[in-house]
C-alpha cells in the first residue's frame, strides 16, 4: 500500500474522499467480524438496536440470565466506544498524527488475540457472556466511534439501519417528479455522491460479512487475522509519523 496514500487514509487530516474510503474499508471489517464472529459465537456484536429490544423482551418473559446477556453486550459496546473517544481526544490535544490510527491499532491487536486466543476465550465467562463475545461487542464500539469522530458522524459502519434508510431517502429524491404549480418552491434533487458512497459502504459491510463468515466456517478463530492485517497496514504509517517526530525532537 503506497505510504501516502495509508496516510491520507487513517492520518490527522481529513477529507471527504479519505473519509469514504476508510468507512469502505472499516465497512467490510466490521462486516466480516460480525457475520464471521456469529459463525464463531451464534451472536451479532454490532447490532445494538436488536441486543436492546431482546433484553426489553426477556425481561417481560422473566428470563433474567438472557437479559443479563444482552447487557453485558451492550455494556462492552459502550466501553469500546468510549475508550476509542478517551484515544483520539488524547491524541488530538497532543496534536499526534496517529489521533485515529491508534484505535485502530488497538482493534488491530484485539482481533489477533481473538483470532489466536478465540477457542479458549469461549470457555471464560465475562461480563455476562462468554469473553469471547465481550471482546468482539468492544471491537465494534471501538471502531464505530472511530469513523462517527473522523467523519462528524456522517459514516458509521456498523449501524446499517441508518445506511439503508438514508439510500431509501436518496432514491426517494432521484425518483420524485419535479411537477409543481408552484415554481417558486425548490426542485427536489438527489444527493447522488452520497447516495453512491452509502451504497459502497453497505456493500462492503456484505462483502465482509460473506467473506468472514466463510473464513470463519474453514478456518475458525484465525479468520480474524487477515482483518487485523489490514488495519495495521492502513494505520501503522501515522503512528511511524509520530515516532519520528518524536525522535527528532530529543
Amino acid at each position: 500500500m503506497p505510504l501516502n496514500y495509508a496516510r491520507r487514509l487513517t492520518g490527522r487530516d481529513r477529507t471527504l474522499l479519505a473519509n469514504q474510503h476508510l468507512g469502505c474499508v472499516l465497512a467490510f471489517v466490521a462486516g466480516a467480524a460480525n457475520a464471521g464472529g456469529f459463525v464463531a459465537v451464534r451472536r451479532y456484536t454490532s447490532h445494538m438496536t436488536g441486543i436492546v429490544s431482546a433484553v426489553a423482551d426477556d425481561l417481560v418473559l422473566g428470563d433474567l440470565a438472557l437479559a443479563l446477556d444482552g447487557l453485558g453486550a451492550l455494556l462492552c459496546f459502550a466501553c469500546g466506544a468510549a475508550c476509542s473517544a478517551v484515544m483520539i481526544n488524547f491524541a488530538r490535544r497532543r496534536r499526534l498524527h496517529s489521533e485515529y490510527a491508534m484505535p485502530l491499532l488497538l482493534e488491530a491487536a484485539l482481533l489477533i488475540g481473538f483470532g489466536l486466543l478465540g477457542a479458549r476465550l469461549s470457555r471464560v465467562e465475562g461480563l455476562f457472556v462468554p469473553a469471547t463475545v465481550m471482546l468482539l461487542c468492544f471491537i465494534m464500539g471501538l471502531q464505530n466511534a472511530v469513523i462517527t469522530k473522523l467523519s462528524q458522524a456522517e459514516i458509521r459502519t456498523t449501524h446499517l439501519t441508518g445506511m439503508v434508510t438514508d439510500v431509501g431517502i436518496e432514491i426517494g429524491k432521484l425518483l420524485y417528479w419535479n411537477r409543481s404549480a408552484r415554481p417558486d418552491l425548490p426542485a427536489v434533487r438527489a444527493n447522488v455522491p452520497r447516495l453512491r458512497a452509502l451504497v459502497l459502504l453497505v456493500g462492503f459491510f456484505f462483502a465482509g460479512g460473506v467473506i468472514g463468515a466463510l473464513g470463519f466456517k474453514h478456518a475458525g478463530y484465525v479468520a480474524t487475522i487477515p482483518l487485523a492485517l489490514l488495519l495495521v497496514a492502513i494505520a501503522s504509517i501515522p503512528a511511524m509519523d509520530d515516532l519520528a517526530a518524536l525522535s527528532s525532537s530529543k
